[in-house]
């Protein structure tokens, strides 16, 4: 279970917004940056999106529709029910982090990755990523709106206009443009690739740096963090238990409650951190450190669950049960997450 060396890179960032944070001048430098790095990184997903492809994807729509629905609606649910764990083990600042990602899409590439690895529906997985990332641009703010407006989490009718401008916009442009910059796009995908994960860590420096400019981490001590830890991984049993036998009950077969487990359990890092970057602000540094820990802990968890899964699969088919269906090699980078990207850190 080798830790994602996005994670590293990530928490090497942290460590230099600590050591070196961005103020004066600096800070207003380095926000001017990373905002026009949040509207790029979210023109290249707009870029990036095959129509047609989401378009074929939606023939499978019961799974589609099982998958958003464990993402945006099983998921909310379950961070509005851990609010009765303040202040016993999180903060109010560690449950609204806590909260927000609840509300942040799936991973694209590291679902798929894990489905194949499982040798379950890959291309199910990949519809599925796809489709929970292109509603989440929409849902989550709105979601924010609905479960943190008011409550301190920062969303506001100027946040409702940042969304626009700095989501919204950039990426409805690059869907226009991907008839012409589609081809180059998919050519220099490594390049941008780079590209993706610098602007997020530009977003992680900018957010933490205001935390420590504003002495927000004397507010977190081990023992919270030690608490925020033990309730994400009760959030994530759960539900990986409630994919994998509500699928069953659903009636689906193997492959497709494999793509259902995987896609409808995982939180998106990427998407994540830009939407946090313009929802909380100034506050954004305690509003990621959630789904940072909940992003690692996924994939060790999830890498175990498909090598069991691969495992059950080898066992049937030596028994002389049917094989399952031919599916497309997938890198194992678990990481790469962005609508269609290389992106790490999914």
């Amino acid at each position: 279970m080798p830790i994602d060396p996005y994670i590293l890179l990530l928490l090497g960032t942290v460590g230099l917004a600590a050591l070196l944070p961005a103020r004066g001048t600096a800070s207003d430098v380095a926000s001017g940056a990373s905002t026009a790095a949040i509207a790029f990184l979210f023109f290249l997903y707009g870029a990036r999106l095959s129509t047609r492809e989401a378009m074929d994807g939606l023939k499978h729509w019961r799974l589609h529709v099982t998958v958003l629905a464990c993402t945006f609606v099983v998921f909310p649910l379950l961070g509005l029910a851990a609010r009765g764990l303040v202040p016993v083990l999180l903060t109010h600042p560690l449950y609204q982090g806590l909260l927000f990602l609840t509300l942040v899409p799936s991973t694209i590439q590291s679902s798929i990755a894990f489905t194949s690895m499982a040798r379950g529906n890959v291309p199910a997985a990949i519809c599925a990523g796809s489709f929970s990332s292109l509603v989440g641009i929409v849902i989550t703010p709105l979601l924010a709106a609905a479960v943190l407006g008011g409550s301190g989490g920062g969303f506001s009718a100027d946040s409702a206009v940042k969304i626009v401008l700095q989501l919204l916009v950039p990426f409805v442009a690059g869907q226009l443009l991907r008839r012409w910059i589609g081809g180059f796009v998919t050519r220099h995908k490594k390049v941008l690739g780079l590209v993706d994960r610098g602007s997020i860590l530009l977003v992680v420096y900018t957010a933490f740096s205001a935390g420590m400019v504003q002495g927000i981490w004397h507010q977190v001590s081990a023992v919270q963090l030690g608490g925020l830890l033990a309730v994400e991984a009760v959030l994530l049993a759960v539900m990986l238990l409630l994919t994998w036998y509500g699928a069953k009950a659903l009636r689906f077969d193997r492959e497709d409650r494999i793509a259902i487990q995987f896609a409808g359990s995982k939180k998106s890092l990427a998407a994540g951190l830009p939407m946090a970057s313009v929802l909380f602000g100034a506050h954004a540094s305690l509003a990621v450190l959630p789904l940072m820990l909940f992003h690692q802990m996924q994939l060790m968890v999830c890498a175990v669950i498909a090598k069991r899964r691969a495992h059950d699969a080898e066992a049937r088919e030596t028994e002389g049960a049917a094989p399952g269906p031919v599916t497309a090699s997938v890198p194992a980078a678990e990481s790469r997450t962005a609508v269609g990207t290389g992106t790490r850190s999914g």
